[in-house]
Formats: structure tokens, C-alpha cells, sequence
């Protein structure tokens, strides 16, 4: 059974570093064909509203908004959802593809048969 990645980025631009590293992980492994979830909880919310990826800049890095194509691309990019409601986001408010949804949802990715979870 081929392994499948889940990959939770806690911080936005306010943490670029440890953001651009968390999309990087999950970029490169939806580019190599790895099944992909990315949620985005706390600050890294924000970066599913179109626009704000490419506000994140961070020398001699792949430009954020390029790697959350990737991901889109292949995989799945998911917003907290009370990360969401404490923002006043909602799925329309976000880049096409990308979703909302809670703990319990996340829990059974993050469990799954084969799966490995990474938090940044």
C-alpha cells in the first residue's frame, strides 16, 4: 500500500521560516506522486485567501503561493474550521479547491492506514 502524507502548517507570515518549510515538505511530496492533505490552522489560515500566499516572502525560497498550486494540483488544502470561523472565513473565501472542515476530520486523515502526519 503506497504511504499518503498529512501535513499541518500552525503559522502564517508570521513565522515564515517554519511556514515555508511545512509547504515545501507538502509541495515536494504531491510533485513526487506522495497522496497530499495540507491544513492550514492558526495564522497559516490566511494563506488560502487568494492573494495572501504570495504575501509571504522568504529569501532564496520557492515563492508560497507556487507551492500551494502544487499541492492544489494533485492533493487536498484544508482550513481549520474554527481556525476559519475566528477569522470570519468562509469556503468562499478561499482559493478554489481548498475546504473547510474540524478536529474530527483531520483525526481520521492523520490515522488512516499508511499515513504520515507532520506539524509545522
Amino acid at each position: 500500500m503506497a504511504r499518503s502524507l498529512v501535513v499541518k502548517v500552525t503559522c502564517g507570515i508570521d513565522e515564515p521560516e517554519r511556514c515555508n518549510q511545512g509547504f515545501t515538505v507538502a509541495a515536494t511530496a504531491a510533485a513526487s506522486g506522495v497522496p497530499v492533505s495540507l491544513w492550514l490552522t492558526g495564522e497559516a489560515a490566511w494563506l488560502a485567501v487568494p492573494g495572501r500566499a504570495a504575501e509571504l516572502d522568504l529569501p532564496l525560497a520557492t515563492p508560497l503561493s507556487d507551492l500551494l498550486e502544487t499541492v492544489l494540483a494533485s492533493g487536498s488544502v484544508t482550513v481549520c474550521s474554527q481556525c476559519a470561523a475566528r477569522r470570519s472565513l468562509g469556503v468562499d473565501d478561499l482559493v478554489p479547491g481548498a475546504r473547510i472542515a474540524g478536529a474530527p476530520v483531520f483525526v481520521e486523515e492523520a490515522l488512516g492506514e499508511g499515513v504520515q502526519a507532520l506539524v509545522y
